[in-house]
């Protein structure tokens, strides 16, 4: 599977959550606690929002995250008010650069960490499904990437959750017809780079690991001491496949089938299923 972190709040240098925090996301590239695999090396990807332009930029490689140069030069340098992280443990399909999260539509940014159980053998179901007019910009071959575009297609850009439970019910669906029992696992991350969306979901019920921090006024008072906190913004809020470390009272499990959304002026979280 992958770890990943979506941050959202005061512009912040990238390596602040990429690389410093004790479990950092490139930590957890060698040391994953909760994921899988404890390794994660398959590949890796940054996107970030900046103030030139409206869609968010990307940079992908299919090298490990923990010895990448460039990660770290560009992690040192570029501070961003909305964020994606993700390091990838390839669940079959290959180790290339168009394989990588986040994936990129217009100002959309997407990441997964999970898998559709048996993708290759309802592959071509799920694929026709895609609207003509965005079939051409697909250009991986991972059911990740399958699942944003069957979610742009289903609405995404005018109804995020509902595209996304229409999304995990066509797979559902056609998974079912082939006999998969349980056709779906996922934590997902969305985002038009100013809300952003994290989904919790699995048919069997028992999904991958994911967290939210607590509020920043509640963080201020658990540990004054900690400088970061008193710069962030109240509405500043990571989401992350596992603790980025282990102070008390910093994180919190998101309930399963559950989705969030974190927006200007404030945050909410509701019950997801499947259409």
């Amino acid at each position: 599977m992958c770890r990943w972190l979506a941050y959202s709040g005061s512009p912040i240098l990238l390596e602040n959550m990429i690389y410093k925090p004790t479990h950092s996301l490139i930590d957890q590239s060698l040391h994953a606690k909760l994921g899988v695999e404890t390794t994660n090396g398959d590949g890796f990807g940054v996107g970030w929002y900046g103030s030139a332009r409206e869609s968010p930029a990307i940079v992908r490689e299919i090298g490990p995250a923990w010895s990448n140069r460039n990660l770290r030069e560009i992690a040192g340098h570029v501070r961003s008010h909305l964020f994606f992280a993700h390091i990838r443990a390839s669940t079959g399909s290959a180790v290339q650069q168009t394989n990588c999260h986040p994936f990129r539509h217009g100002r959309w940014m997407w990441m997964h960490n999970g898998a559709v159980t048996d993708f290759h053998r309802i592959r071509r179901d799920l694929v026709t499904a895609v609207a003509p007019s965005l079939f051409l910009d697909i250009e991986g071959s991972t059911d990740s990437e399958v699942m944003f575009y069957l979610a742009l297609t289903f609405g995404l850009e005018q109804d995020p959750p509902g595209a996304v439970a229409r999304m995990a019910g066509l797979v559902e669906r056609v998974g079912h017809e082939h006999g998969i029992e349980f056709p779906l696992q996922m934590t997902v991350a969305v985002t038009d780079g100013q809300s952003l969306w994290a989904f919790r979901y699995s048919s069997q019920k028992a999904s991958r690991s994911l967290f939210y921090s607590t509020r920043v006024e509640t963080l201020r008072s658990l540990h004054p001491d900690l400088d970061f906190l008193r710069e962030a913004s109240d509405d500043t809020r990571l989401i992350v496949s596992e603790p980025l470390g282990d102070l008390p009272g910093v994180w919190n499990e998101v309930p399963e089938s559950t989705y969030g959304v974190v927006h200007p002026g404030g945050d909410e979280m509701a019950p997801f299923t499947p259409r």
